[in-house]
C-alpha cells in the first residue's frame, strides 16, 4: 500500500518590537537572567497589560504579504497551562477570534513550478520564559527574559506534501518577514521556531490519518529530517498492524529520531477564555490602509521585476532577492552605472566570498555598493583589467580607500595600446618558438600558454580582449 503524508505547520516568529507586548521591558537579546522583567510580565497581582500598537501593526504587515484577511475586531484569550517559565499559569494569546485569517503564500518546487499554501490564521501571542537544565546535577533554572516577548503564530492549512515543501515554506515564511523588517528570523536565537502536524494516509484517501505533532524544531534541515523520519515512524506503525498515537513528540538532534513528549493537548485543554484585562482589538480601515500603503516590493515580485528589467536569470534573481538587504546592495550598485550582470556576478562571488570569511552580513560589508560600482566601471572602461580589478578589490576590503585612487597608487591602470603590447608579443613568440610551431600545427590551446606570458610579462595589465586579437593574427 502506498501511502501519502499530510503536513501543516506553525510558525511562531519573534517581532523585532524595542519592548514587550504588553509591558515596557526590553525585548533585547542575550541579557543577563531575569533582568528585563516587570511585574507585569511576572504576572505580580494587580498589575494590567498594556498593548503595544506596533506589534499589532507588525502582525497585520505579515497578514497583508501573506493575503490574509485582517479582522475587524479581535480578541485575546488566556491559555492556560502549568509550566515553571509561565509566570501567570497562562499566556495571553488569540483563539476564536485572531487578527487574520484565511491567506496563502506561494512556494517554489524543485521542477520549477508553484504550489500555493493555505495560510489558516495569524494570531499575536506573548511567548513563554525559558528553562535552563543543569547536565551535570538534577537542577533547572528559570530564566524570565523572554516572558511577555512578541511573536506571532503563522498557522498553516494541512496542504503540504513532503518535508522539501515544507522546507521550502518555511524558506518563504522568514524571507517575507524578513523583508518586512518585523522579525530577524534568527532560528539560532529562537526568535523563529516551528510545530509541524504530520499524519500519513493511503494514497488518494481523503480523510486524514491521526497527527503527531513536532515540536519546537530550529532548523530548515532539523525539520525536513524530523518529518522524514516521522512519516516512516508513522508508515511502519500502520503496515505493523499498530495505530498511530495522537501525541507530541520532540526531534532528537543527536540518534536523528522524533520521541515521545506527551499527548497532545486539544484546544478544549487549554480552557480558552477572553482575558477579562484587555477590551477586545478594533482596527479601523484608516489603519488598514496606512499600514498597507507601508509595506515594501515583496520577494517574489522584486525577483520578477529583476528578471524583467534586468534581464537576470531566474537563478541569479533568486540569489539576489532571497534577502532583502542583498538586492538593496545590487539596485544601490547598478543605480551608479554598473552593468547589471557585472554587479551580480561579483556581488554573489567575491564580495560573498570576502563577507562569509570575515563573519559579516552585506550591511557591513566595508565595501559601499557605489564604491563596488565605480571598481566595475573601471573594467568595462578597460582602465584595469578583471584579474587586476580582484587585487583592487582586496586592497579595497582592507584599506576602504577607493578602487580609483589604489589603480593610481599601485600603477595598476590597464595597458591597452596595441604597439605597447605587440611587442611584448613579439618578444614572447621569439622566446619560445617551440610553442608557436606546435600551435600553428594545429596545437591551438596553446593560445592559453602566449596568453599567459603575455599577462605575466606585463603584470597583469596587458588588455586581455588586445592581447588574444593580436596573437591570433601573429601566430596565424
Amino acid at each position: 500500500m502506498n501511502f501519502e503524508p499530510v503536513i501543516g505547520l506553525e510558525v511562531h516568529a519573534h517581532l523585532k518590537t524595542d519592548t514587550k507586548i504588553f509591558c515596557s521591558c526590553s525585548t533585547k537579546f542575550g541579557a543577563p537572567p531575569n533582568t528585563h522583567v516587570c511585574p507585569v510580565c511576572l504576572g505580580m497581582p494587580g498589575v494590567l497589560p498594556v498593548l503595544n500598537k506596533k506589534v499589532v501593526e507588525y502582525a497585520m504587515r505579515m497578514a497583508f504579504a501573506t493575503n490574509c484577511e485582517i479582522a475587524g475586531e479581535s480578541r485575546f484569550a488566556r491559555k492556560n497551562y502549568f509550566y515553571p517559565d509561565l509566570p501567570k499559569g497562562y499566556q495571553i494569546s488569540q483563539f476564536e477570534l485572531p487578527i487574520a485569517e484565511h491567506g496563502h503564500v506561494d512556494i517554489s518546487l524543485p521542477n520549477s513550478t508553484k504550489k500555493r499554501i493555505g495560510i489558516t490564521r495569524i494570531h499575536m501571542e506573548e511567548d513563554a520564559g525559558k528553562s535552563i537544565h543543569d547536565p551535570g546535577r538534577p537542577v533547572s533554572f528559570v530564566d524570565l527574559n523572554r516572558t511577555g516577548v512578541p511573536l506571532i503564530e503563522i498557522v498553516s492549512e494541512p496542504d503540504l506534501a513532503s518535508p522539501e515543501e515544507a522546507g521550502a515554506y518555511l524558506r518563504q515564511i522568514r524571507m517575507i518577514l524578513r523583508y518586512l523588517s518585523i522579525s530577524d528570523g534568527n532560528m539560532e536565537e529562537g526568535s523563529f521556531r516551528c510545530d509541524a502536524n504530520i499524519s500519513v494516509r493511503p494514497a488518494g484517501q481523503t480523510e486524514l490519518g491521526t497527527r503527531a505533532e513536532l515540536k519546537n524544531i530550529n532548523s530548515f534541515k532539523f525539520v525536513e529530517k524530523a518529518l522524514a523520519y516521522e512519516i516512516k515512524r508513522q508508515i511502519s506503525v500502520i503496515t505493523g498492524g499498530g495505530r498511530v498515537i495522537q501525541e507530541t513528540r520532540l526531534w532528537d538532534t543527536a540518534k536523528n529520531r522524533t520521541n515521545s513528549m506527551r499527548g497532545k493537548e486539544e484546544a478544549h485543554d487549554y480552557r480558552y477564555f477572553p482575558d477579562p484585562d484587555l477590551v477586545p482589538l478594533v482596527i479601523d480601515d484608516a489603519w488598514m490602509d496606512a499600514v498597507k500603503k507601508s509595506l515594501p516590493e515583496l520577494p517574489d515580485a522584486r525577483r520578477a521585476r529583476f528578471i524583467s528589467d534586468f534581464d537576470l536569470s531566474e537563478y541569479d534573481a533568486d540569489l539576489l532577492t532571497a534577502d532583502r538587504k542583498t538586492a538593496d546592495y545590487f539596485e544601490a550598485c547598478i543605480a551608479t552605472g554598473a552593468p547589471t550582470k557585472l554587479c551580480a556576478n561579483w556581488i554573489m562571488g567575491e564580495l560573498a566570498a570576502a563577507l562569509n570569511a570575515r563573519g559579516k552580513s552585506i550591511d557591513q560589508s566595508p565595501i559601499p555598493a557605489d564604491a563596488l560600482a565605480k571598481l566595475l566601471c573601471l573594467i568595462t572602461d578597460n582602465v584595469i583589467s578583471g584579474k587586476i580589478a580582484k587585487t583592487v578589490f582586496e586592497e579595497m576590503i582592507e584599506t576602504g580607500k577607493p578602487a580609483q585612487t589604489i589603480v593610481e597608487e599601485k600603477g595598476l591602470v590597464q595597458v591597452s595600446d596595441a604597439s605597447a603590447i605587440e611587442a611584448v608579443i613579439d618578444e614572447v613568440m621569439t622566446n619560445n618558438p617551440d610553442e608557436v610551431e606546435k600551435y600553428r600545427a594545429g596545437k591551438k590551446k596553446l593560445m592559453g600558454f602566449f596568453v599567459g606570458q603575455v599577462m605575466r610579462a606585463t603584470k597583469g595589465k596587458a588588455n586581455p580582449g588586445v592581447v588574444n586579437k593580436i596573437l591570433t593574427n601573429k601566430l596565424s
